[in-house]
């Protein structure tokens, strides 16, 4: 497999680095960290009607402008470079891709337009019991009542879920996992922000009281389509991780060129020069995982579910360690909490756990190999 992107998805790739480099720079980032929301609406504007970029990866009967895969990739990595704070991976690639996958073409006409718009910010709401991520084991319940269903539980470990807009949320019927279309305004439904070491995204909790809601597909077939959504959010989130690898790479380069010590650039010195060497094949790897990973899910491809575990788990430790060394090149001015370096380390560190951690994904790959 070689995953060669065309000259439009470079322009594309393009464009919306410049974009976020005047739109969402890090001091923009930093502004934005303690406000109560979390993101610019502004930005996230302009990034529908500039760029179109919620709508990018959607079929254009339903408002989109029917790229696919890939193009979205280009996106997450250029998103996870800039750490651009926001819910365009909760809306566009969690809940939009939910929508599509339960093969709902009412719902899908019904709320797919406004994500491809901008107009409506969604979420999904998947997680079970304990913060796992099986599919078959969501931790609300549903249950009939009238001619609709009415959802109880919680769940936690939702991104962006504290900002009001469109819930994709899963729960268990007697049918088995099913999912359902939850205004994050409707009555008996509250939602918690959680304190995150991570400040740049948003994890909220979501109490769900006798909360009217229509089905979305068939009830008690969302396992299948959750795990497709899931496996696709995996891939898109490594795709995250190397743009936000890469970056680090580089500040630590730039570090090391112009800081002196002995009157000569600390990146002469040889143990600087393997640091950066050792980061730069990791990176490079986890670039590799990424794109093959995406490559199969744009083929619609068996290998889906083990390379998007490979993808997550390897891309999880790499960016880690890239966002470390980083601050270990910096030193003593990078071990500081205002320093860019450390936006990047708490990134890491929190998308290292999001969908499960690098040892779930291990022992997933493997089961998916027959191992």
């Amino acid at each position: 497999m070689d995953l060669v992107f065309t000259p439009e998805q470079e322009q594309l790739r393009a464009s919306v680095r410049r974009f976020l480099a005047e739109k969402s720079p890090i001091t923009a980032v930093r502004a934005l960290m303690d406000g109560p929301v979390g993101y610019d609406p502004a930005v996230w504007r302009q990034m529908a009607e500039q760029l179109g970029l919620q709508g990018l990866a959607l079929p254009e009967k339903f408002g989109g402008s029917g790229y696919g895969f890939v193009e979205l990739a280009v996106v997450q990595e250029e998103l996870g470079r800039a750490l651009l704070p926001g819910p365009f991976s909760s809306t566009v690639v969690l809940a939009a891709h939910a929508v599509l996958d339960a093969a709902d073409p009412a719902a899908a006409e019904e709320l797919l337009p406004g994500i491809a718009d901008g107009s409506t910010i969604a979420t999904l709401a998947a997680a079970g019991e304990g913060g796992g991520w099986d599919p078959e084991a969501p931790s609300l319940s549903a249950e009939p009542a009238g001619d609709g269903w009415v959802l109880r539980g919680s769940v936690d470990q939702v991104p962006d879920g504290h900002l009001p807009g469109l819930v994709l949320a899963a729960a268990r019927t007697a049918a088995g996992p099913s999912l359902f279309a939850v205004d994050a305004e409707a009555p008996g439904l509250t939602r918690t922000a959680l304190p995150t070491l991570d400040q740049t995204s948003r994890l909220a909790r979501l109490d769900f009281a006798e909360v009217p809601a229509p089905v979305v597909g068939a009830d008690g077939a969302a396992g299948s389509t959750l795990r497709r959504t899931l496996d696709r959010a995996a891939v898109a989130l490594a795709l995250e991780q190397v743009g936000g690898a890469q970056r680090a790479l580089e500040m630590a380069v730039e570090y090391a060129k112009v800081r002196k010590q002995f009157d000569r650039p600390i990146g002469s010195f040889q143990a600087l020069k393997h640091k950066a060497a050792d980061v730069l094949l990791q990176v490079e790897s986890a670039r590799a995982a990424a794109y093959y990973a995406t490559w199969a899910v744009a083929r619609d491809s068996d290998e889906v579910p083990a390379v998007s575990s490979l993808a997550k788990a390897y891309c999880s430790d790499a960016f880690f360690a890239a966002a470390a060394e980083n601050i270990q090149i910096h030193g003593g001015i990078g071990f500081t909490w205002e320093h860019d370096a450390h936006l990047y380390f708490k990134r890491a560190a929190a998308t290292k756990l999001f969908l499960g951690d690098p040892a779930f994904h291990r022992e997933r790959l493997a089961v998916s190999i027959g191992l």
